[in-house]
């Protein structure tokens, strides 16, 4: 019974990561090669080397992929290439099956007078390709490794990393595509981000936090500073060092989520950080604002 419950999860998984795929690439297809918007990633690129010397952007995608498999068996070993692999091989052949599809789209959004109603589009439909991709325990290959080695040998997180690589991409644009096509793909990487984010991160109204750290006494004082947050503390004993410890519960409004956590960062870089969607809180402390610190 089990079995079959792994396999139905694994198969859902693997559809919704096709699907997001799917539409990442119909994306790229439909919005971005067409208005040579470079919103970073192998498909930007792929789009500044066609301009540059002509060259065909799904074998480019194609080929930068494998280099950055080879990349990433050399610096991240086998398991973390294993999870790169589906992603880098199926991007491609995704672009190629959207592309009749797209070509059935692109005069109906040639038609749309107003370009920056086009590039939300972009933004809001290549986002959330990423987003069910990233949801569903995917990576889309490609660009990723990068940021994984970022994280793993400069202690970037990977969030970071993508933004610097993608803005360094869409700046590479500027001499190409002009100053109105990359501020309109800086747009596009925009909303596709946050569109990204909203499907990754969730819809809720809270998030539920599980803080641990070994520096609790200035997280704890830092939440009774800002007196609005309700908290409890919940005692913990380490799996294979048996250490005791404690742990914070608290939920934070979904708006302040990013501002929260990056306090509790700021004061334990370390700190392991558990965090959860959740749906309705009664009773408590009613959070209303983050006058932090």
């Amino acid at each position: 019974m089990k079995k079959r419950s792994n396999l139905a999860h694994d198969i859902n998984r693997l559809t919704t990561f096709l699907i997001g795929m799917y539409i990442i690439a119909l994306s790229y297809n439909t919005f971005l090669k067409p208005n040579s918007l470079v919103v970073g990633g192998t498909s930007g690129l792929s789009i500044l080397f066609e301009k540059l010397f002509g060259w065909d952007t799904t074998i480019f995608i194609f080929g930068i992929g494998i280099i950055l498999l080879i990349i990433s068996y050399i610096f991240l070993g086998v398991k973390k290439t294993k999870r790169n692999i589906l992603g880098t091989l199926l991007f491609p052949v995704m672009i190629y099956l959207s592309a009749p599809v797209a070509e059935t789209l692109i005069p109906h959004i040639n038609n749309i007078e107003d370009f920056i109603v086009i590039v939300m589009m972009a933004g809001i439909s290549y986002g959330l390709g990423f987003g069910i991709t990233y949801k569903a325990g995917y990576t889309t290959g490609g660009m990723d490794v990068m940021m994984q080695i970022f994280n793993k040998y400069f202690k970037m997180p990977e969030g970071n990393a993508s933004f610097f690589t993608n803005i360094i991409i869409v700046l590479c644009g500027l001499p190409i595509t002009g100053i109105s096509h990359t501020v309109y793909s800086a747009i596009v990487l925009y909303m596709e981000q946050l569109v990204t984010n909203k499907i990754t991160i969730g819809i809720s109204d809270s998030k539920l936090f599980y803080i641990y750290t070994r520096k609790i006494d200035k997280v704890r004082d830092a939440l009774v500073k800002d007196g609005t947050i309700g908290f409890t503390i919940i005692p913990t004993l380490g799996g294979y060092s048996h250490y005791k410890g404690e742990m914070l519960m608290c939920v934070v409004d979904t708006k302040d989520y990013y501002e929260f956590r990056n306090i509790i960062l700021s004061i334990d870089k370390d700190a392991f950080l558990v965090i959860d969607d959740c749906y309705e809180v009664n009773g408590g402390t009613k959070r209303k604002h983050l006058p932090f610190l």
